[in-house]
């Protein structure tokens, strides 16, 4: 699934936060509705059955509770996406990522194995921090296998660690520096492996246990050592990733890496030379770093803005009037016509356990949504963000923004007004309110949390149902005096 990533570590963050956000993207052609809910213990199933690869087995009979963003049609399985379990723990999947032929031959993908339908199903109700989320996941993937490339997040308030997966059945993963940002467009992303820690401490890295002799056996060390030196695989610290698993195709070129190149762009402007005859990247360039220190700590509205980009303020920008058409639109912006939705989740350590997670969602088409802030800890999620189904129907919140973002594309420059308002709007709102609640859990605490919060989430969808509504009016309004058959002179 086309998708694209964002994982802030604490130090880097706004408020001490972790940090992890991600668009879900349907394929070419295709628009997915999503819908957001809770699954309980009761409703967890204890035997699993896969859609798409039949793929079966039992799972543990003591699941958590926990959020989930699943498609509203169950026809292709789950695809539960992003959440946060009642021990917050958060978890984010899939990042579709690409290979080369020598990892995919010498492990091939597993067509009857998991897949981005299956994870969060599988994983999230049964892991107690970041790092037991990977070392889940890994034992899952070494058992079954998958048949796709993957890139799945984890996150606890203390740390996000980032897994990928090498061919079936083999994977890495790389904690995130506290004081650093990662973005994953659909690609390869770890950049350096250190092998020490991997089978020592597992401080910062983890890997599938036969990873050194997988390497080793099928020649995917490309690592030119010097010629005095002599060199032992095992006691790399620094192991070139992309060059043993990753890509570098002219489709990357096109479609991922300048997606990459834009977040580095907007969140480290002044750090390296952009643009100009001599800049030290460009949107095709291979060795973009996987983590960076920003320049000033990330926001909410930092990552909601990288996530919903167009290459705003480049010649790529494809709503740009002045551009080159040599340029503009040439390459695959963030944030497209495809994106389903995008979540953050937020794990606040200032916070009591009880109501630290949060979980800010959006859907439909990035640049024309706004980002509503939930509560995790609940049991039941507002009907406007549940209730998703096949109908188009302004009852929801995502129809109702595929409609606005489809309205608003084809009148852009006359209907952003109204996007950036309403967007300014909603996520005020949601900044106020939830200051507002978190000060009274604080001052008076809830005797039953669960239900308060869920109280809270409500008077957040009334105002997110409200301030929707009101933008879409505006921009029907602007589209239907912008359509083509009007005609000035009066009928009456």
């Amino acid at each position: 699934m086309p998708c694209t990533t964002l994982l802030v570590g604490k130090n880097a963050s706004y408020d001490g936060s972790t940090m992890m956000a991600r668009n879900e993207d349907s394929p070419s052609g295709e628009f997915t509705a999503k819908k957001f809910i809770v699954v309980r213990p009761e409703d967890q199933p204890r035997h699993y059955k896969s859609v798409i690869s039949g793929v079966e087995f039992d799972l543990p009979d003591d699941p958590l509770r926990y959020t989930a963003v699943p498609n509203a049609l169950p026809n292709e399985g789950i695809w539960g996406e992003a959440g946060i379990n009642s021990m917050n723990v958060a978890m984010s999947e899939t990042e579709t990522i690409t290979s080369n032929e020598r990892v995919l031959g010498a492990d091939p993908l597993v067509r009857g194995g998991i897949g981005e339908e299956d994870f969060l199903t599988i994983v999230l109700p049964y892991i107690h921090s970041a790092r037991e989320g990977v070392q889940r996941l890994g034992m899952l993937l070494e058992t079954w296998g998958t048949y796709e490339m993957n890139g799945i997040g984890f996150q606890d308030v203390d740390e996000i660690w980032w897994f990928e997966t090498i061919g079936g059945h083999h994977w890495i993963a790389r904690r995130v520096p506290d004081n650093c940002y990662v973005i994953m467009p659909n690609q390869q992303g770890i950049d350096a492996f250190d092998f020490v820690d991997a089978f020592t401490t597992q401080t910062n890295y983890m890997c599938s246990a036969d990873l050194l002799d997988f390497i080793e056996s099928n020649h995917l060390d490309l690592t030119l050592p010097l010629d005095d030196e002599v060199y032992d695989l095992a006691q790399e610290t620094c192991f070139d990733v992309r060059a043993a698993f990753g890509s570098h195709s002219d489709s990357d070129h096109c479609y991922n890496t300048p997606r990459a190149w834009f977040a580095e762009r907007y969140l480290n402007p002044a750090s390296d030379v952009w643009d100009g005859p001599e800049p030290d990247y460009v949107p095709e360039s291979d060795d973009l770093p996987w983590c960076r220190i920003p320049e000033h700590k990330v926001t909410v509205e930092d990552v909601k803005y990288v996530l919903s980009s167009y290459y705003q303020g480049t010649p790529y920008n494809p709503y740009s009037k002045h551009a080159d058409p040599l340029t503009r639109g040439m390459y695959r912006p963030i944030g497209i016509s495809r994106n389903n939705f995008l979540a953050l989740t937020q794990l606040r350590p200032y916070m009591p356990d009880d109501c630290m997670a949060l979980q800010w969602i959006a859907m439909g088409s990035n640049p024309f949504n706004a980002f509503v802030p939930f509560y995790a800890n609940v049991e039941v999620t507002p009907a406007y963000f549940a209730n998703t189904g096949a109908e188009v129907t302004t009852e929801n919140f995502y129809w109702t923004n595929r409609i606005i973002g489809a309205l608003a594309d084809a009148h852009f420059q006359t209907c952003l007004v109204h996007i950036e308002r309403y967007q300014m709007k909603l996520q005020s709102k949601g900044h106020e309110l939830i200051r507002r609640f978190d000060r009274e859990m604080l001052t008076h605490p809830a005797a039953n949390v669960p239900a308060y919060l869920e109280a809270c989430n409500q008077e957040i969808a009334d105002e997110a149902e409200k301030a929707t509504a009101e933008v879409l009016d505006k921009v029907l309004y602007t589209a239907s005096m912008g359509m083509k058959n009007g005609f000035a002179r009066s009928d009456n």
